[in-house]
C-alpha cells in the first residue's frame, strides 16, 4: 500500500494525460504538487533543510542543462524557417537523380535522421513533407512522413541520452552504443515498413532497403561508441546521405553540391563536429563543471553550445525587417510550454528520488525475473515518451526506478527504456499535430494518422523489448 502511494505521482501524471485529456505540462504541476504534499506529509525520508537544498539544486541543475538546449534550438527553428533553408533543402532532393528505393532511403534515413539529429523539434518534416508529397499520394506520403520521424530518437544532438545517462550515472557513450543496440530493429522495421508503404513489391527494394538500413545501424553504433550521443545521429544520417549523393551522380564535386540557402545546416554540422574534435583533444569539458547533490553538468561539452554559436550567426546576418521582438515572442511561444513541462517532471523525480519514494518499486524491478525487465523497460519507456510528448520527458519521468538495478543490468535496461521513449515520443499527439499543420490534413486523415501512429508506436515497443532482452543475455 505504501508502494503505491509513493508512484501515485506517477500514477496521476498518467491519468491526468489519460482519462481526463489534460495536457503534459498541466499533467507535470499536478504531479510535482502531488509529490511535495507527500514529502511534507512524511510519506518519505523526513524533510529537512539539506533535502530541501539537494532537491532544488539537482533540478536546477538538470534544467539548465536541459534549457541550454532546448532554448537556443527553438531559436534555431525560428531562424530556419525565416532564412528559408528548409525549403531550400526539400528543393535541392526533388532534384537529385536518385530513383525507387534509393530516394526514399535517402530521405527516411537519410536527410531525415540527419536534420532531426541536428536541430530537433520536428525541424526535418518541414524539409521532407513536401518532397514526399511530390512523390506519393498524401496517405502514403504521411505515413512515411511519420515513418522516418518515428525512426530518429537522438533528436537536439543526443539531449535524451546525455539527460538519461546523468539521471543514471553512466557514461553518455555508453548508453548510446548499447540505445543504438535496441534501436535497430526499429530502424529496420520501420525502413522495411516504408517501404511497403511505398507500395514498392519486389524483393530486390527490400534488400536494398535492409543495404542501407545495416549502413545507418552501423555508423550510428560506432559514432555512439567512439564518439558519444550528440553526434551519433548526425554521423549516421550523414553517412546515408553522403552514399545517396555518390550514387546519384557519377563525378564526386557535383553530387556533393549542397543548396546555397541550405548554409546554416551545414554550418550546424561543422561546429558540432569541431567542438567534439575540441574537447576530445583539449579535455575542454572538465574545465567547467556544475557540481550538484548528485548530478554533474559539463556547460562546454554541451550540445547547446554549437546550436547557440549558429543561431548568433543567424542572428547577426538577420534581416532587419524581421525584428527582434518578433522573433523572441516566437521563440517564448514554443519554448515556455515544453521548457515549463520539462521543469515540472524534473522537480516530480528528483523529490521522489531524494525522498526515497522510490525504493519500493527499485525493490519490486530487483527481485523481478530479469527475463522479463527489458519488457517491462520498454513498455515504462513507451508510456513516458508517448505521454509527454519528449524523450527527455519520458527519460526524466522513468530512469530513477531503474537506478537501483544490479550493475549488470542497468546498462540495457536504461538503452531499452531510452529507445522506447523516443520512438513513441516522436509518434506521439504532438508530432502528429506536427504534421497536420505542415501538411494541412483534415479531420478524417489525421484519426487514420493517428491511429497508425499508435500501432507504431506499440510494435515500436515490443521489437525495443525483445532487442532489451537480447543485449541483456549477451551482457
Amino acid at each position: 500500500m505504501l508502494s503505491l502511494l509513493h508512484i501515485s505521482p506517477v500514477l496521476l501524471v498518467l491519468s491526468a494525460i489519460l482519462i481526463f485529456k489534460q495536457p503534459p505540462v498541466r499533467a507535470a504541476l499536478v504531479g510535482a504538487t502531488l509529490a511535495v504534499a507527500l514529502m511534507f506529509l512524511g510519506a518519505g525520508q523526513p524533510l529537512s533543510r539539506e533535502l530541501s537544498q539537494w532537491i532544488a539544486q539537482d533540478t536546477l541543475i538538470l534544467f539548465v542543462s536541459v534549457a541550454f538546449v532546448l532554448a537556443p534550438g527553438m531559436m534555431l527553428v525560428v531562424l530556419i524557417e525565416r532564412t528559408g533553408a528548409t525549403q531550400a533543402l526539400s528543393t535541392w532532393v526533388g532534384n537529385l537523380k536518385l530513383q525507387g528505393v534509393q530516394q526514399l532511403g535517402f530521405i527516411v534515413l537519410g536527410l531525415a535522421p540527419l536534420l532531426e539529429s541536428m536541430t530537433g523539434f520536428g525541424v526535418s518534416l518541414i524539409a521532407v513533407i513536401p518532397v514526399l508529397l511530390a512523390l506519393f499520394d498524401r496517405d502514403k506520403a504521411l505515413r512515411i512522413a511519420l515513418a522516418g520521424m518515428v525512426i530518429m530518437p537522438w533528436g537536439t544532438l543526443g539531449l535524451a541520452t546525455v539527460v538519461g545517462a546523468t539521471l543514471l550515472d553512466v557514461a553518455p557513450a555508453k548508453l548510446a552504443s548499447q540505445t543504438a543496440i535496441t534501436s535497430a530493429p526499429v530502424f529496420v522495421g520501420l525502413a522495411l515498413t516504408a517501404t511497403w508503404i511505398a507500395g514498392y513489391r519486389k524483393l530486390t527494394a527490400y534488400i536494398s532497403m535492409l543495404a542501407i538500413a545495416m549502413l545507418f545501424v552501423s555508423v550510428l553504433y560506432v559514432a555512439s561508441a567512439w564518439l558519444g550521443p550528440e553526434i551519433a545521429g548526425v554521423s549516421a544520417g550523414f553517412a546515408v546521405v553522403l552514399v545517396g549523393l555518390l550514387k546519384s551522380c557519377p563525378k564526386i564535386p557535383s553530387a556533393i553540391h549542397w543548396p546555397a540557402a541550405a548554409w546554416p545546416y551545414m554550418l550546424l554540422f561543422f561546429c558540432v563536429i569541431a567542438l567534439k574534435i575540441l574537447v576530445v583533444v583539449t579535455q575542454a569539458d572538465i574545465w567547467l563543471v556544475v557540481q550538484g547533490a548528485s548530478i554533474a553538468w559539463k556547460p562546454l561539452a554541451s550540445p547547446g553550445v554549437p546550436i547557440l554559436l549558429v543561431c548568433l550567426v543567424l542572428l547577426a546576418r538577420r534581416d532587419e525587417r524581421l525584428g527582434l521582438q518578433t522573433f523572441w515572442q516566437s521563440v517564448s511561444q514554443r519554448a515556455r510550454r515544453p521548457l515549463l513541462t520539462i521543469l515540472c517532471f524534473l522537480f516530480m523525480s528528483q523529490v521522489m528520488v531524494k525522498a526515497g519514494f522510490l525504493s519500493g518499486v527499485r525493490d519490486r524491478l530487483s527481485a523481478m525475473d530479469s527475463e522479463l525487465l527489458p519488457f517491462l523497460g520498454a513498455i515504462l519507456g513507451g508510456i513516458g515518451g508517448y505521454l509527454t510528448g519528449s524523450n527527455v520527458g519520458g527519460n526524466v519521468l522513468m530512469m530513477p526506478a531503474i537506478a537501483d538495478l544490479p550493475a549488470s543490468l542497468l546498462p540495457s535496461m536504461a538503452a531499452t527504456l531510452n529507445s522506447a521513449a523516443g520512438h513513441a515520443a516522436l509518434g506521439s499527439l504532438p508530432m502528429i499535430a506536427t504534421i497536420a499543420g505542415l501538411a494541412k490534413i483534415n479531420n478524417p486523415e489525421e484519426q487514420r494518422l493517428v491511429r497508425f501512429a499508435l500501432v507504431v508506436v506499440v510494435v515500436n515497443m515490443a521489437l525495443v523489448g525483445c532487442a532489451g532482452a537480447f543485449l541483456a543475455y549477451f551482457n
